[in-house]
């Protein structure tokens, strides 16, 4: 199914407790309203991760909803997600352009990235045609569920370190108004709460600023060193401290034209600069995963045979949006937590995402409007986003009966989470790290399957996870020993 959508009950207001499914919708203004908050919760992180990577954000927003429709084709309609700009090559793109700075630096990030696009792709054709129990044998329930936390979890400190200390209560009322609008209102109000928690916070800090400025720290502005003298760029001598300022600046909506295509350029390859950013598909594969896994969860659908195509479908968008020298792209967990908040999983929606995004990437005034968002405004949005991505995580424990008692489950989950959200930098070379979501994936996913097979040489049984049905877990690792369990 990639389109025809059936109409969900009346359209307009769908009984307490229902889901529209992905191959349903609301009406059409309905369907918009929540394309226009799927946009809303990705176009902070789609545009702040290029600017971050040095890439131009109106092309990698324009991207992003070609990329997402592209996604959509390849699943089928079947996946509800949207792509938006990866982090996961962060910390790759810093390495390549430390001690470089020549025009043809940006051709080689794209590059090195479309070439990890590829390996991504020729991952998920291997599970799609060897079989997702491979998947379930690389990502039991205990991992999964993991993955899922350290995708929500791992991203608190972008909430305590970026958004929320910019206007702290700002962000307290606008988190506290989302709240009461998501269950004080059950119908299509509660299901776009987080839509009119934005407009609200906007207008409480246009309102707020008629009385007086704030005085925060907002980054990469007043740069300062350690002798208080002004300074260019970021960095460990070179940091942005507290100064007055407006919430709400529209100084960048004035500048900015109505209508412009974005900068495009071509990839260029150079390997040394490819091997830095090609272990970001690990935590591509296990990010993918981890969204098919939550995506189920709520809709109550077995995605699982999905995964091989969604992580294809990432890879081929990350190789197209990079061809032209857009960002890569990942399926957005801040999109989940918006499914998971309205139980709206309408891919119309996301059609709707993605025609916005390329409108806004061809019109930069309206890219300016959006990132003239009150940096505590986000904070408050997006504590409840990650927040609710993270907990998916632990139902998908509680469902599977994940047993934490076992020191196979909780020893390495429990510290790739410490290292997801702290977030711990661990240094591989001079020129590369990894560090936060992705350190963590890869401790909680190697740590498992060692101490697993430490565990079975030792005469523990072997937990088979994935299939459907019940069956006796000789281990107990799933539940209590010997017990029958969903699997």
């Amino acid at each position: 199914m990639a389109f025809g959508w059936k109409v969900h009950g009346d359209g307009r207001r769908p009984a307490p407790g229902d889901v529209v499914r992905p191959d349903e919708r609301l009406t059409w203004p309905r369907t918009v309203g929540l394309g226009a908050q799927h946009v809303i919760a990705m176009f902070g992180a789609t545009f702040v991760f290029p600017l971050v990577m040095g890439l131009d954000p109106n092309l990698a927003v324009m991207m992003s909803g070609v990329a997402t429709i592209l996604f959509l084709l390849i699943v089928q309609g079947r996946v509800p997600s949207y792509l938006g700009t990866s982090a996961s090559f962060v910390g790759g793109v810093f390495a390549i352009r430390a001690g470089v700075d020549t025009a043809q630096t940006d051709a080689w990030v794209t590059g090195a990235i479309l070439v990890a696009g590829l390996v991504l792709a020729l991952a998920g054709l291997a599970i799609h045609f060897l079989g997702q129990q491979i998947i379930h044998r690389v990502f039991p329930p205990p991992v999964t569920g993991a993955v899922v936390m350290l995708i929500g979890f791992g991203l608190a400190f972008v909430v305590a370190d970026t958004y929320w200390p910019q206007d702290h209560w700002v962000a307290l009322i606008t988190m506290t108004f989302v709240f009461v609008v998501m269950v004080a209102f059950r119908g299509f109000v509660g299901r776009i709460s987080i839509l009119l928690g934005l407009v609200f916070g906007f207008a409480l800090s246009w309102v707020l600023d008629l009385f007086g400025q704030v005085t925060s720290v907002v980054p990469g502005a007043n740069l300062r060193g350690p002798d208080g003298r002004p300074c260019p760029a970021e960095g460990p001598y070179c940091v942005a401290t507290p100064f007055p300022h407006d919430r709400v600046d529209f100084s960048g909506v004035e500048k900015a034209a109505w209508f412009g295509l974005p900068d495009m350029h071509a990839p260029d390859f150079r390997m040394s600069a490819i091997l830095l950013v090609l272990p970001a598909v690990i935590a591509l594969i296990a990010e993918n995963t981890g969204h098919v896994k939550a995506v189920g969860e709520m809709t109550r659908t077995d995605l699982d045979p999905m995964i091989g195509r969604t992580i294809f479908a990432d890879g081929a968008a990350t190789v197209v949006t990079t061809s032209v020298g857009g960002s890569p792209t990942t399926t957005y967990a801040e999109n989940i937590g918006v499914m998971a908040a309205t139980r709206v999983y309408s891919t119309a929606a996301y059609y709707v995402a993605a025609v916005i995004a390329i409108l806004f990437g061809l019109c930069p005034k309206f890219g300016a409007l959006i990132a003239a968002t009150p940096g505590g405004v986000l904070g408050g949005i997006t504590v409840i986003l990650y927040g609710m991505i993270g907990l998916l995580g632990a139902k998908i424990w509680v469902e599977a009966r994940v047993n934490f008692a076992d020191p196979v489950n909780m020893v390495p989950i429990g510290a790739g989470i410490i290292l997801a959200i702290g977030p711990v930098v661990h240094p591989i070379t001079d020129d590369f790290t990894l560090e936060g979501i992705a350190l963590g994936t890869i401790v909680v996913l190697a740590g498992y399957h060692l101490l697993r097979a430490i565990a079975n040489r030792a005469g523990g049984g072997e937990v088979s996870y994935g299939e459907i049905g019940f069956e006796k877990d000789p281990t107990g690792a799933a539940g209590d020993s010997g017990r029958e369990r969903p699997v």
